[in-house]
């Protein structure tokens, strides 16, 4: 099994691009791991919501919605300047979907500076089928998206 694993640091309702598309799409990958931290968890007081969606995004948002079948992830991460990290924090990784194209991270603040994400994926090789459905379902998807 090959995992290949992102991270980065973001300011509110920014969009990160992590590119993953080949030109035969027969690399397919599974999120195994996805973890938040803000920049400055110590002397801030932080309320951050980072998604990752398997879509181009033109807008970050705090809301979250599991019905979008777009979304692969969500991490909330919530202190306060007490150096108090909130056990009500939580990621959720929809580890069962396979994609083959590029995924898009955005991030939103109530309040905070910048969150540092973590990624980690498990690289896939897929068949001819698994190919076709995984490429299709993303051209469905954007289409459906900008209607």
């Amino acid at each position: 099994m090959i995992i290949k694993s992102f991270r980065g640091m973001m300011k509110t309702d920014n969009i990160d691009t992590i590119p993953l598309s080949t030109n035969d799409g027969s690399t397919g990958y599974r999120m195994k791991k996805f973890q938040v931290i803000s920049g400055n968890p110590v002397s801030e007081s932080d309320r951050w919501v980072v998604k990752i969606f398997t879509i181009p995004q033109t807008s970050a948002s705090v809301s979250v919605d599991f019905s979008d079948n777009t979304l692969l992830g969500v991490g909330v991460f919530s202190s306060n300047e007490n150096s108090q990290i909130y056990p009500e924090d939580m990621t959720i990784v929809f580890d069962s979907m396979t994609f083959n194209q590029d995924i898009y991270i955005t991030a939103k603040a109530e309040s905070g500076t910048n969150i540092n994400y973590y990624i980690e994926l498990e690289q896939i090789k897929l068949d001819l089928t698994e190919n076709t459905v995984a490429t299709l379902k993303d051209i469905r998807n954007i289409e459906a998206s900008s209607v």
